[in-house]
């Protein structure tokens, strides 16, 4: 039975979470915009109201329908969306103090409600085939490494952008006396460096770019934190992976079978896992680790959305109800 009371606030907390969300997106870009940590401040506890608002909006959903909110393609971007800004408020703001990427993560937030609300489904029981204790372990598992490899995805485009301003500044700044005799690899003071463009696959100098990226931490400060965000993510990635082998065996009596679902989650940890080794033996780094991030993540996209909307399989009840 589903309490229709709870299920319509829940769908009205939704829609206030995801105004929210926006403006404090839009707070964050001009607290960025005009240096103002007034107003950065102010769109933290925006994002904070929204964030509770949004609990609020899942635990209501949970509650009408007495299950886990999860269990179908509109619950799963709701939670990814969720986790995303809690991750942000928590780790990223204030543990990590990186305020400047406010604006980008809830805008990733909005992105994930928005798709949540083109995938609605109006709630209801769980289908017999997710009836298992095994969605309140392997669900959150794939919801929480998906939430880390999209945040990794913004430091990595972050990365890129900001890489690029710096080699600007650094070409620029080689047309002059000083810069021409930094690249032609002579010191014009004690101490000072050699080599100021950096190698063609590695972050540029920090501090090097002008102008409002002037405003963001080093390229090298995100790739750091690209990389990071992914050694997270992988182990939880290969745990829901492994668990979702474990329910297949329960479901369908075989580990794996090779659908389309469990193969292209396979196919994002292989990608993954390339990353991790390329930057562990190769000593891969910047740009060319950024490429291999981003397929990563496109994979991810594509093992959710994709499969689960386009590709017929043992997951397709997975799709919109």
């Amino acid at each position: 039975m589903v309490n229709a009371e709870l299920a319509r606030l829940s769908d009205t907390l939704f829609w206030v979470a995801l105004a929210v969300y926006a403006g404090a997106m839009l707070l964050f870009f001009a607290s960025l915009a005009y240096k103002s940590g007034r107003v950065g401040s102010v769109a933290t506890l925006v994002a904070w109201g929204g964030s509770l608002t949004h609990a609020a909006s899942i635990a209501t959903r949970g509650l009408s329908v007495q299950r886990v909110p999860w269990g179908n393609m509109f619950e799963y971007s709701n939670m990814l969306g969720f986790l995303m800004v809690m991750t942000y408020l928590l780790v990223i703001d204030r543990r990590l103090g990186l305020r400047q990427v406010g604006g980008f993560v809830l805008g990733g937030g909005v992105l994930a409600l928005a798709s949540a609300r083109l995938l609605y489904a109006p709630a209801g029981p769980l289908v017999p085939a997710l009836s298992s204790y095994w969605i309140k372990i392997h669900v959150i598992a794939a919801i929480t490494g998906s939430n880390l490899f999209a945040l990794s995805f913004i430091f990595t485009v972050l990365y890129l952008v900001k890489d690029r301003s710096e080699r600007r500044a650094a070409t620029e700044y080689a047309g002059s006396t000083v810069g021409a005799a930094y690249i032609g690899g002579t010191t014009t003071q004690e101490g000072a460096p050699s080599d100021l463009v950096a190698e063609e696959d590695a972050p540029a100098r920090e501090g090097s770019s002008t102008g409002f990226l002037a405003r963001f931490p080093s390229a090298a400060t995100f790739d750091t934190l690209a990389y990071r965000t992914i050694q997270f993510a992988f182990p939880i990635w290969t745990f829901a992976v492994i668990a979702g082998a474990i329910w297949a065996h329960q479901a369908w009596g075989r580990y794996w079978g090779w659908d389309p679902k469990e193969t292209w989650a396979f196919i994002t940890w292989v990608i993954y896992a390339g990353y991790l080794h390329a930057r562990a033996t190769a000593g891969w780094r910047g740009r060319r680790a950024a490429l291999i991030a981003t397929l990563g993540f496109l994979s991810v996209m594509f093992t959710y959305y994709a499969v689960n909307l386009w590709i017929a399989g043992l997951h397709s009840y997975a799709g919109v109800k």
